[in-house]
């Protein structure tokens, strides 16, 4: 028998496994790709279907930009950016940040502590040789950074709404606070201060000879090629900027002018979310700044808050284990903002609302449900919103009809605090008829409620109906012996009541409460203490004395608000909750 030549490993056949075996990884890989498109497509239309029930419900109007794994999987705008013109918002279009420009003032910061400008331990005066030496001999630049200086906020001066309107030069709006007397010693606590970060732009200038805008230009916004992004001035002349409005129930009105001089270094900066997108990339370079520079600007001190970032674990969904996160919130007249990243996955979620305050946490937490995969739930419609909305735009007739049909389906939720604004919206333009409609639904849902009764009250007696005003007085106090409007209500109708009376709480007990509780960023309550009492002032409100319904509980007299401690396992208070006009408003302890 001849031998057959082995042809097995011939090089024609070697030739032809090769190629097949190249189109077959070819085809994995193609394949692989296509899967990952369609599942980042199937995350946008899931982002998307979400932020349409935002947007649906009244409380989303700004641009969203996601990214994963490194790349932008989703970018859109909602709403209006400019409501007079009904031009759209886009990605593209302007928002002020707020705080989001303590990130950018920390990373300067950190840029010339490279260069040799500046020392974390240095100290103000080092820099700012005028500044009160009682103070700045003792604030370092770290102080500064992380909101533990104990310089009070000047945004929760009673006197800054009379003022912030004028424009400043920084060295002379410093002068607002820095003789102020500090709230605690440097270092030694935490409490969120503009003023730190206002007095970190002033310190800029000083060492580098330029202003504040230009550095953030030269080395930034140049760099980065953030072309939308910048100092934002009212007298500037800037394409694609958004109006900002703030919301009254359901009528949105042109924000308040904010001169942006006083927000400077804490919050004068625009953007877009394609710049911030550029912006976050960035950070996981060198560009801007060694590793060894980044790692301490990331390193989180008291209340995790590290320089110009909070750095916290974050709980997604059902995840087995928390994940590292790193965000910031803003707040400015007319805006709202959000930025949260995930370094391990390279994951970014970018919020920014031109229609005041709303809930960018609900949002931005549901999105990252959605980039790892985790059940979320899509939000429920307002009642009161889709009821304003019909009351607005046809009548009272149709109005309670689609109120009637939508309240008790699945995919709606009715408030009683959203209801009771709604009434007080209608008051507010004139339409009491409609209003006294409006509150008697709120009656009938929630009986119960001493504020629903309050609130009708107040409807009926500005309708001339004294008798039927007096009814729901007098019920409201029924339910509520300690409800200071109705008291002074019904006082003003003839009816003779007194004030009611207070019980006696220890001053141990009372010096627990002393602190500052946060609401929401840039706004706080102040409980302070003199002799046996207790005052409550909110950010640029006048001061409130507190008086005890109970160990916990407290009323005012001058305004129908209340406060309820809330302690810790410890005996500490640890959060107070504030009920307001039918709403309930917690605010953790900062201090």
């Amino acid at each position: 028998m001849k031998n057959k030549r082995n042809v097995l490993f011939s090089p024609i056949t070697m030739l032809k496994k090769k190629y097949n075996l190249s189109r077959h990884w070819l085809t994995v890989f193609v394949l692989f790709a296509f899967t990952s498109m369609a599942f980042a497509q199937d995350k946008a239309k899931q982002i998307d279907d979400l932020m349409r029930r935002y947007v649906a419900n009244g409380m989303f109007n700004g641009s969203v930009l996601v990214v994963e794994n490194g790349k932008v999987i989703f970018k859109k705008g909602y709403g209006l950016a400019n409501m007079e013109w009904n031009i759209p918002n886009t990605p593209d279009t302007k928002f002020r940040l707020g705080s989001l420009t303590k990130q950018f003032t920390a990373l300067l910061i950190m840029q010339l502590v490279e260069q040799g400008k500046l020392k974390l331990e240095g100290k103000i005066t080092d820099y700012l040789t005028d500044y009160p030496k009682a103070a700045g001999d003792k604030i370092t630049i770290h102080h500064l950074l992380t909101h533990t200086s104990g310089i009070p906020n000047y945004t929760n001066f009673p006197s800054f709404n009379t003022i912030n309107r004028n424009r400043y030069k920084p060295a002379d709006f410093i002068k607002q606070f820095s003789d102020s007397t500090l709230e605690f010693e440097p270092g030694s606590a935490f409490a969120y201060s503009n003023s730190g970060y206002f007095v970190l732009g002033a310190i800029i200038e000083k060492v580098t000879g330029k202003t504040y805008e230009k550095v953030l230009q030269e080395n930034i916004f140049t760099p980065l090629q953030m072309n939308n992004t910048g100092y934002d001035m009212s007298y500037k002349n800037l394409p694609r900027r958004a109006a900002g409005y703030e919301r009254w129930n359901l009528l949105y009105e042109n924000a308040p002018y904010l001169d942006m001089s006083l927000p400077y270094a804490a919050g004068s900066l625009y953007s877009t979310v394609e710049d911030l997108a550029l912006w976050d990339q960035a950070l996981y370079s060198d560009k801007l700044l060694s590793a060894s520079s980044k790692a301490i600007l990331f390193t989180p001190y008291k209340s995790g808050y590290a320089y110009g970032w909070g750095v916290y674990k974050t709980q997604i969904g059902q995840l087995k284990d928390s994940v590292e996160a790193m965000g910031h919130q803003g707040a400015v007249n007319g805006f709202n903002t959000s930025v949260i990243r995930i370094p391990k996955n390279k994951h970014l979620v970018l919020l920014l609302n031109n229609t005041g305050f709303t809930n960018l946490d609900a949002m931005q937490n549901n999105i990252l449900k959605i980039l790892y995969d985790q059940p979320f739930d899509l939000p429920k419609i307002s009642v009161a919103y889709v009821f304003g909305r019909t009351l607005v735009t046809t009548s009272l007739e149709n109005a309670l009809k689609r109120y009637a049909e939508i309240k008790k389906q699945p995919t709606y939720y009715l408030n009683e605090g959203e209801i009771n604004g709604l009434g007080y919206g209608m008051i507010a333009t004139g339409r009491i008829r409609e209003a006294i409609a409006v509150f008697n639904l709120n009656v009938i849902e929630y009986p119960q409620s001493f504020n629903v009764w309050d609130s009708r009250g107040e409807a009926y007696m500005l309708n001339g109906e004294k008798t039927k005003a007096i009814m729901d007085y007098k019920k409201s106090l029924e339910l509520d012996p300690f409800s200071m409007n109705a008291i002074r209500k019904l006082n003003e109708l003839g009816e003779k009541v007194p004030d009611p009376k207070e019980t006696t709480v220890e001053e141990k007990l009372l010096d627990t409460y002393v602190g500052k509780y946060e609401l929401r960023p840039s706004f706080e309550i102040s409980i302070t203490k003199e002799g046996a009492r207790l005052y409550a002032q909110a950010t640029g409100q006048p001061r409130h004395e507190l008086y005890a319904e109970s160990e916990r509980k407290f009323f005012m007299k001058a305004v129908d608000d209340r406060i309820v401690f809330v302690k810790n396992e410890q005996g500490s208070s640890e959060k107070l909750i504030l009920f307001q006009n039918g709403q309930e408003m917690q605010g953790k302890r900062i201090n």
